[in-house]
Formats: C-alpha cells, structure tokens, sequence
C-alpha cells in the first residue's frame, strides 16, 4: 500500500475513450485552464472504489501522488486526504499534516475538480476552529486555484451554519475575471441563502449590480421568481 501500487492500479483503469472525454471536459486544449494536463481516462467511481482500499496512505505517500502529471493520480490523492480529513478518528496531527500538504502542492492542485474534492474538508475542516486568516491570503493570490480553495475551504463553515467567511470573500472576489471564481462564489452564496435567505438578500441588495453574471445567475438560482428577476432587472440597469 504505496505511492507506486496506488499508482499501478489507476493506470490498470485506464480507458482511452474515457480518455478524449475528459481532455475536452477539463478543457486541457492550448490556452484552456487545463491546459497540458493529462488524463489517462478513469471514471469517478472507479477511482473512488479504490481510494477506499488506499485510505490510510501516509502524507509522504500522498506527496509522491501529488507530484505526478497524471490528473487521475493526483485526484486520488487528494479523495484519500478528503476521506482522512472526513474520518472523525483521524488524530489532530495528521490533519495538520493533510493541510500543510494541500497548501504546499497547490501548483499541482490544478483544476477545479481537484480544489473541489478537498478543499471543504482538509482545509475548511482544519481552519474550522482556528485563525482563518490563511483563507484571505489564497484569495489574495495571483494563482486562480488558490483562490477557488479560499472559496471552497468556507463549505465547512456553511454547512456548521457559519456564513461570515463567505459573505467576505465572496465581497473580496466580487471583480474577479476569472469565470471559475464566479461560479464558485455564487454556488456557495446560493448555499447561504438556502439556510439563512436573509443574510444572502442583504449581500445580494448590496452587490447585486456590480455581480459578474454567472456569479449573480448562481447565486439567485433558488429565489423565488419575483426575487430572481428584481436581481436581473438591478444588473441590467447597471450592464
């Protein structure tokens, strides 16, 4: 049970058809975010299947995966570092080692689905009752997965009914250009709102006009109809 057998495994998964789809999908054409990623072609469950039997990789053993140019490899990697952080016997010691791990490889951490898996739980879950302070130094960062983990990090706060995080950064990212940090702040104010719909119409009445519309399109998405087009018509006045 190492970097090398988990390794071996994944490419025993390899589909080449799979392969072509998920290039397209993750947009690793020239000047596409992916670009230049490679994926061997394995599917989500098949390779959730066997993370399970990988769980208790060690983090140095992690880091070999992470340093792989494999998508898939990387991926599974970072699935095992969420189901160790998900696990409620997992020691204090290894979370901190799962997170100072994430932060440290964030230059292989490079798409959204692989910000996506983790961040939630190995960086949200350590920062939960600790300084969050790291949270706004990613969003301040020039790299764009940085920041979608400042994002992302805030889905533990959500889901423990803690909205504060996320309101700031969504106001911190609001001018952002990248069309993956709209999508990801208004996914997690639509979050907001789907618990506590007045802390997100009080963010929404605020910022709404200066929204960029993808993040506005998902931030409303489970308003009522009145509400959705009163947030429409107040960026169409302002376009």
């Amino acid at each position: 049970m190492d970097a090398a057998a988990f390794t071996a495994r994944v490419h025993a998964l390899a589909d080449p058809v799979e392969k072509e789809k998920l290039q397209r999908y993750f947009k690793t054409g020239p000047g596409e975010y992916g670009e230049g990623d490679v994926f061997l072609g394995v599917r989500v469950a098949r390779l959730s299947v066997l993370c399970k039997e990988f769980i208790d990789l060690p983090p140095a053993e992690l880091d070999i995966l992470l340093g792989s140019p494999l998508h898939e490899v990387r991926a599974g990697a970072l699935s095992i570092m969420d189901r160790q952080a998900r696990r409620k016997r997992t020691p204090e010691d290894r979370r901190r080692e799962l997170y100072e791990l994430y932060l440290r490889r964030l230059d292989r951490i490079n798409n959204w689905d692989l910000v996506d898996m983790a961040a939630p739980y190995v960086v949200g879950g350590y920062l939960h009752r600790r300084d969050r302070a790291p949270l706004y130094q990613l969003a301040a960062s020039p790299n764009l997965w940085a920041r979608r983990t400042a994002v992302l990090a805030t889905a533990y706060f959500v889901r423990a009914g803690e909205f504060g995080d996320t309101l700031a950064l969504a106001e911190i990212l609001l001018h952002d250009k990248e069309d993956l940090l709209h999508k990801a702040v208004g996914w997690w104010l639509r979050e907001v709102g789907n618990r506590d719909q007045g802390r997100l119409l009080a963010f929404l009445d605020r910022h709404a006009a200066a929204m960029p519309r993808v993040m506005l399109r998902y931030a409303i998405e489970r308003l009522p109809e009145d509400r959705r087009r009163h947030y429409r018509e107040l960026k169409r006045v302002t376009a």
